[in-house]
């Protein structure tokens, strides 16, 4: 009997090819919209999640100052960090795997005719393995480079093109202003970040290079922690805190004069809210299915109407009441289907499309296909069970007289 059914149904949309399609459009686009709004934030999240983590392994950041408006920098004015703050971090603290210190400034770099506004810090060794930074080509600095402070620098891969092209800058010299440096290094690029800052668009030089050459003071800037392997970022946090209040002799009843960030913290608030707004989005775009399951409901009312007689003769010839129920009821649930599957294929195939324009990963979910599939051919069994009822319930001797 459900075999039959689904053949009517069948022959009653090929009949009817035109308004069946109009009537299954609301369904296409709702499942279409559900399923592109989760699936690209769904990228987003893995976008975000992937571009924190190639900040640094368990990165935390130290700042002097506290932080006012947004993850970006510090507001209030104190005293800077020194090397001692650094190598105390690093010795007194067991959980912490690595720290390097940082200073950073906006220079104009120049190699021959090009030149190519950037950023120069200073900082050692450490800063590469707090931030999960490889060499692509070249080398690190030595120790003895480090300690001398010798005019030596490692180059963001934005910073060669601009500057090389495709030359390769492996010894030659550019000046970062009025310094001159020997280009020893290229960092492997890691792109932009979340807030839309280029990575790659840096020069690397020694600490005690940018102390004396462009800064002219023993500041630290910055200092980059990354805790260990199994070990609580929030736990390294704190006892960062500790340890920083007492070198800097903060007494119990004032405010920290810096800002301990916690990458981790910021990754799972920045998820979070990608998450959420996701959630939103597939809701609203869900409205639409439901407004295709009216549509449906609305067809299926004008196909009992029309075929009224049909339905009489049915009956007077011995058909059951749940037989004429279970055949407009199918034919209710076949395109509601019919719109779902449709919606697949275009929610998929601009899914990849958009993805791409967008610059986030596309993430296949077969979960949220499944589920839309299955919500679609239950709109059409909650919006179709009414006609399909009204259908099962006409009186035969009245349906039989219906012009």
């Amino acid at each position: 009997m459900l075999w039959n059914a689904f053949l009517l149904a069948l022959r009653e949309i090929r009949r009817n090819v035109m308004r069946s399609f109009l009537t299954i459009l609301g369904v296409v686009i709702g499942v279409a919209a559900v399923i592109v709004m989760v699936t690209l934030g769904s990228g987003a999240t893995a976008q975000v999640t992937e571009q924190i983590s190639s900040l640094g392994s368990n990165l935390l950041m130290v700042m002097p100052g506290q932080r006012r408006h947004g993850p970006g920098g510090s507001s209030a004015s104190a005293e800077p960090f020194d090397l001692d703050d650094v190598m105390a971090i690093a010795g007194e603290i067991g959980s912490v795997a690595a720290a390097a210190p940082s200073s950073f400034q906006s220079v104009m770099a120049i190699y021959g005719n090009e030149n190519w506004a950037t950023s120069v810090t200073g900082t050692d060794n450490q800063y590469l393995t707090v931030r999960n930074w490889s060499i692509e080509n070249g080398r690190q600095f030595t120790v003895s480079e480090l300690r001398s402070g010798k005019a030596v620098c490692i180059l963001g891969t934005t910073v060669q093109k601009e500057l090389f092209g495709g030359q390769n800058p492996l010894g030659a010299t550019i000046r970062l202003e009025k310094l001159s440096c020997q280009v020893i290094g290229i960092l492997k690029s890691k792109g932009q970040t979340t807030m839309g800052t280029d990575q790659d668009d840096r020069v690397l030089i020694p600490l005690r290079t940018f102390q004396r050459r462009i800064a002219g003071n023993q500041d630290v800037g910055r200092i980059h922690v990354s805790a260990r392997e199994g070990t609580s970022t929030e736990k390294v946090l704190k006892d960062i805190e500790l340890l920083m209040r007492e070198r800097r002799h903060i007494s119990p009843t004032e405010e920290n004069d810096f800002t301990v960030m916690d990458m981790q913290e910021i990754a799972a608030t920045l998820t979070g809210t990608t998450k959420i707004l996701t959630a939103l989005l597939g809701t609203v775009a869900g409205v639409s299915l439901l407004v295709g399951g009216i549509g449906i409901m609305n067809i299926m009312l004008v196909s009992v109407t029309e075929r009224t007689r049909e339905i009489g003769i049915r009956l007077a010839i011995g058909a059951l009441e749940r037989e004429v129920l279970m055949q407009f009821l199918v034919e209710a649930v076949v395109l509601s289907s019919f719109g779902g599957l449709f919606g697949i294929v275009l929610a998929l195939t601009a899914s990849v499309g958009l993805a791409g324009i967008l610059q986030i990963p596309f993430i296949f979910n077969p979960g949220i296909v499944v589920i839309a599939f299955l919500f679609s051919a239950g709109v059409g069994v909650v919006f179709g069970y009414f006609p399909a009822q009204k259908a099962a319930r006409l009186d035969p001797i009245d349906a039989l007289r219906h012009e």
